[in-house]
């Protein structure tokens, strides 16, 4: 038992969980596709056209054109990391969003969730918030252990967002990468598998009709219900 508690938990049982794969995660508000130029390119550039400052903190963007993010879409559709989706509204069937999978490591059973890209007719809804449960649903089912989330540490909204969504703060990487010829420290956050659980009922509950009025206004918040779930504050926010 020393030797156990020395050297870290034995998984005996641990099985490296499958790679995504290009498969279509339905919701109930959106539907989440394998990214294709063809299919999602148009619909996507006039959702994020005009509102240059939704590339602020991603490391390509804006796009100039409709052309050139057609082109920047099909170099990045078949890439198996990022893994790419297009966030499909259900209310309007456009696409509306763009957030994939990343650093995927089965061997390790962690894989990160970014390259999040939401319109501002995305931004803020029941739809949106269903995308990331739709994917953190998923790669709970299949085995992962850990799901990771990282921003740009100026980045507020996204740190705000990931605590709303349940994610515990870890710390900041400093001088973690140059992005855009800027130096970018890194706020990053997790999810482990036996805090899913628990945020499955606060998705389910914060989803609920029920949890609406008449005018589509939430009655409680999704960030109260994931509070007790989360490991640890950030001084951030």
């Amino acid at each position: 038992m020393g030797d156990t508690n020395r050297m870290g938990q034995l998984l005996p049982a641990w099985q490296p969980p499958p790679r995504p794969q290009a498969a279509v995660l339905q919701g109930q508000h959106c539907r989440l596709e394998p990214l294709d130029a063809d299919t999602h390119a148009a619909d996507l550039f006039r959702a994020f056209s005009g509102h240059d400052g939704l590339w602020d903190y991603m490391p390509y963007g804006p796009f100039s054109s409709a052309s050139a993010y057609h082109r920047w879409v099909k170099d990045h559709q078949a890439r198996p990391d990022p893994m790419f989706y297009a966030i499909r509204a259900q209310a309007t069937g456009h696409a509306e969003g763009v957030a994939s999978f990343l650093r995927i490591t089965p061997e390790a059973g962690s894989i990160e969730l970014g390259h999040i890209c939401l319109s501002p007719a995305l931004q803020h809804s029941i739809a949106a918030t269903e995308a990331m449960a739709l994917m953190m649903g998923w790669a709970f089912g299949a085995g992962y252990r850990r799901f990771e989330w990282k921003c740009n540490a100026l980045n507020l909204p996204s740190r705000r967002a990931a605590q709303r969504l349940g994610f515990s703060f870890e710390g900041v990487f400093r001088h973690h990468m140059v992005v855009k010829g800027r130096n970018r420290d890194s706020a990053w956050f997790s999810v482990i598998d036996s805090e899913w659980p628990a945020l499955t009922e606060a998705f389910s509950a914060w989803l609920a009709p029920s949890n609406f009025d008449a005018q589509g206004l939430q009655k409680e918040r999704l960030s109260d219900l994931t509070r007790l779930v989360r490991q640890a504050s950030d001084p951030a926010l």
